[in-house]
C-alpha cells in the first residue's frame, strides 16, 4: 500500500532526493520548504499526491500548525522526516551569537518541535514512523564544525530519550547518519568572519579543504537515500544508521578510543560511589 510522507527541508539535498524516490513509487508526501517554487516541478508532475508548505521550522507556532493541517488533510501520516538544517563551518570564537541562536534555533530547537508537534497524531493513529535526519557529526567531531556538532550530538540525545518514553504508542525513532555526501549542503554553508590567528590551525585547515577541492567526498547521496527508504520500509527500523565508508571509519575509530578510554578510567571511575558498607549503613 502506498505510504505517506512528511517530509522537512525538502527544496534539495536529502529531503528534495526522498520525495523524488518515494512520489516515484507512488506514495504521498508533504514537503515543506523555504524557497517558495522550489518544488513546482514535482508538484506538476505528481498533482494532488504532493503537497508543497512554505516553513521555517524555527518558528514554533509555524510548525505546530503546518504538522496539524498536514495530519486533517492526509489523515495517517506513516514517516515523519525531520531533515531541516544547515552547517556552520569555522572556529567557534568567529562565530557570532546570532549565528549560534540560527543553527540552534533550527536543527536542534526545530527539530524538536516538529517531532513534538507530530506526537499527539502519531499516539492518536496508534503507530508510526520517525526518521530524524543527523549526520556522523552526531557521533563525532571535526574541527570548525563546533556549532554543527552541538545541534546534532544534541538531538541525538533528545531522540534517544523521547524513543523510550514513545515506544508504548508503537511510535518508533530511526536517526539517519549520514557522512561526507555530495548534495549542496558544502554550498549552504555559513562562514563566520575568519579571525586571522586561526590560520594553519585545524578549524581553517579544514574549511580550506572543504573549499579548496581537497576534501574527497566519497558519498553518494542517491545511494544513501535508496538505503533509508529501505530501512524506513523494514520490518523494523534500525535506531540508527550510518551510511558511507568514512563516517563508519571515523565513527567506529572514535568509539574505540572512547572505551578504551573509558575502561582506562574504571578504577576513578567507581570509587566515586559510596561503598557496600555504606550504603549498608544508611
Amino acid at each position: 500500500m502506498d505510504k505517506t510522507w512528511l517530509i522537512t527541508g525538502a527544496s534539495s539535498g536529502f529531503g528534495r532526493g526522498l520525495a523524488e524516490k518515494v512520489l516515484a513509487r507512488g506514495d504521498r508526501v508533504i514537503a515543506t520548504v523555504r524557497r517558495t517554487g522550489s518544488l513546482d516541478d514535482l508538484v506538476a508532475q505528481y498533482g494532488e499526491r504532493l503537497s508543497v508548505a512554505y516553513l521555517d521550522v524555527s518558528e514554533p507556532d509555524a510548525v505546530q500548525a503546518t504538522v496539524d493541517k498536514a495530519f486533517a488533510d492526509f489523515g495517517r501520516i506513516d514517516f515523519i522526516v525531520s531533515n531541516a538544517g544547515f552547517g556552520i563551518l569555522g572556529a567557534a570564537e568567529e562565530t557570532s551569537i546570532d549565528q549560534m541562536r540560527q543553527i540552534i534555533d533550527t536543527n536542534l530547537l526545530g527539530s524538536i518541535v516538529v517531532i513534538k508537534a507530530a506526537l499527539p497524531h502519531l499516539r492518536a493513529q496508534g503507530s508510526g514512523r520517525v526518521i530524524q535526519v543527523s549526520s556522523e557529526g552526531g557521533q563525532i567531531a571535526y574541527p570548525g564544525f563546533s556549532l554543527y556538532h552541538a545541534t546534532k550530538w544534541g538531538i541525538e540525545g533528545f531522540v534517544e530519550s523521547l524513543a523510550k518514553e514513545v515506544a508504548p504508542f508503537e511510535i518508533e525513532f530511526m536517526l539517519v547518519e549520514p557522512g561526507p555526501s555530495r548534495t549542496a549542503f558544502i554550498g549552504s554553508i555559513i562562514q563566520p568572519e575568519p579571525i586571522s590567528d586561526y590560520d594553519g590551525t585545524p578549524a581553517h585547515d579544514l574549511k580550506e579543504a572543504a573549499f579548496g577541492g581537497g576534501w574527497v567526498i566519497k558519498g553518494d547521496p542517491d545511494r544513501m537515500i535508496n538505503a533509508m527508504i529501505a530501512a524506513a520500509d523494514a520490518p523494523k527500523m534500525p535506531f540508527r544508521l550510518l551510511l558511507g565508508s568514512d563516517a563508519y571509519d571515523g565513527v567506529h575509530a572514535a568509539l574505540t578510543e572512547r572505551l578504551a578510554k573509558l575502561e582506562a578510567g574504571k578504577d576513578i571511575t567507581i570509587s566515586a560511589d559510596f561503598t557496600e558498607e555504606e550504603l549498608a549503613a544508611m
